[in-house]
């Protein structure tokens, strides 16, 4: 299995993202939105997107792992935030960077209304793809 990640001459150089991911070979993994609940289904830290945002990363890395992943083999993620602004971003690309490292996937951020919950503050869903 083979993950290319590639920021095309023409498209501007995100630090936290590529354009595009192409992967060959292996399995894919697609992963439910994870919000911060715990395993009992508790939301955690309401009210506090940092505190919510490293949740949702664990419940990924969970998740991933469940499939026989890690981080190195996410190609997209989707992100949705409550009430986005752009100052939430900073936290978002610092919390994510702990967990991502250099393996940057293609991403899409969107801001939206609510989500299933009216605690929840951020959802993510990833694919991935593994041998």
């Amino acid at each position: 299995m083979k993950i290319e990640r590639i920021n095309p001459d023409g498209l501007y150089r995100p630090p936290s993202y590529h354009h595009v991911v192409r992967a060959s070979g292996g399995t894919t993994l697609w992963i439910a939105g994870q919000v911060a609940t715990n395993p009992a289904g508790d939301v955690i830290g309401v009210g506090d997107f940092e505190a919510q945002t490293r949740r949702v990363f664990e419940n990924l890395r969970i998740a991933l792992e469940a499939g026989g992943a890690g981080f190195e083999n996410v190609v997209k993620l989707t992100t949705l935030i409550v009430d986005f602004t752009p100052d939430l971003i900073p936290s978002l690309f610092s919390i994510r960077a702990e967990y991502i490292g250099e393996a940057t996937p293609a991403s899409t951020l969107i801001g939206v209304q609510a989500l299933a919950r009216p605690e929840y503050m951020i959802e993510i869903e990833a694919i991935a793809v593994l041998d």
